[in-house]
């Protein structure tokens, strides 16, 4: 190998040691790295020179280059290993971990208190012998209103303001009823006792007593012998187990298109809260539910023969309850998202 060769892979190795031991971290010696053995990098330019030494020298010159890069290689591994740790450590005395500690726990989500109650009143109607039973959303303007003793020309309609969609003829449900239609053409003709639960929509004004979409309760039971009596027998039963035996229950009389008698059904809200009178609106009494005996057309719509069976119906707004449960005085608190408020319940 000729000396001038020889010389200048001594020089490359030198030249590479010096600048590597000056590389102050990590990013200074990826640098290095690419200036060295990168694909225009003098390691690979020296090995480029083979072609041009005489055949008899390159046996020797190719052994040199690969020593030297070997060497420059080994050197680099080293010092890069030396500059993680190096910052590794630093990073522990900047930023003090023990790692003995137990971990942080994560906060445990929970049930929206909506859901909660409807738990509840799922569990009361199942001890009563109600399945539950769940239907659309979206109805037809003939289950939501003509089906249930409401045609196109009754003024009842107004009672419930609802959304229309794109689709001429389909709605917004503004309330389980409907449901009593399919239940009743499913069952065709059988006993039924069930419970409709699901979500609402009306057009009305929000206000601490009022929401555009709301959660409810329908239920229904039809079959021979139904009477006002069982009726009532099961909403104060309802009553009682969700409220307790001390709360006070008023039934009076009141008007639905689709039963007939029409009840509503108040609850006393709790004499200490500063809230009654303008929750109240000074009766001290909220309602609950509405109820009735089911109006033979709406009976006739659903596939059955009033002059053979008979039934009852109700609905019932579990946020209400939520709200004369805990003494709530707003319902919009439902659905504002508030932590502060959600992590209550």
């Amino acid at each position: 190998m000729a000396d001038n060769a020889a010389d200048d892979l001594k020089t490359l190795e030198a030249q590479g040691l010096a600048e590597l031991h000056g590389c102050a971290d990590e990013a200074a010696l990826r640098g290095w790295n690419t200036r060295f053995f990168g694909d225009k990098g003098l390691v690979k330019a020296a090995l480029g020179k083979l072609s041009t030494i005489p055949k008899d020298q390159r046996g020797p010159y190719g052994k040199e280059v690969n020593r030297v890069k070997e060497d420059l290689t080994g050197a680099y591994d080293a010092a890069l290993a030396e500059a993680k740790d190096k910052a590794l450590q630093a990073s522990l005395t900047a930023n003090p971990l023990d790692v003995t500690l137990p971990g942080r726990s994560r906060p445990r989500g929970r049930l929206h208190p909506a859901t909660q109650i409807l738990r509840q009143i799922y569990a009361i109607f199942a001890d009563l012998g109600f399945q539950v039973y769940r239907t659309r959303e979206v109805e037809t303007d003939e289950l939501n209103f003509e089906c249930l003793n409401m045609p196109a020309h009754h003024p009842a309609r107004d009672m419930w303001d609802t959304f229309f969609t794109t689709t001429p003829g389909v709605v917004l449900r503004t309330h389980t009823s409907p449901g009593q239609i399919h239940v009743m053409r499913e069952a065709a003709g059988k006993p039924i006792r069930v419970i409709l639960p699901g979500m609402c929509y009306r057009n009305e004004a929000i206000s601490t007593r009022s929401e555009i979409q709301f959660y409810q309760v329908e239920g229904l039971v039809i079959g021979e012998g139904v009477t006002m009596a069982d009726l009532k027998g099961t909403i104060t039963a309802f009553a009682r187990r969700m409220f307790g035996p001390e709360r006070q229950v008023r039934i009076r009389s009141s008007y639905f298109p689709f039963t007939e008698p029409s009840i509503e059904v108040d609850i006393d809200w709790p004499a200490d809260d500063p809230n009654r009178d303008r929750l109240t609106k000074g009766t001290g009494w909220l309602e609950i539910l509405g109820a009735g005996m089911v109006h033979p057309n709406v009976l006739r719509a659903g596939g059955y023969d009033p002059d053979k069976v008979t039934g009852f119906a109700f609905g019932m707004g579990p946020q209400r309850m939520l709200m004369l449960k805990h003494a709530i005085d707003d319902i919009r608190l439902f659905w504002q998202n508030d932590l502060r408020f959600l992590r209550q319940f």
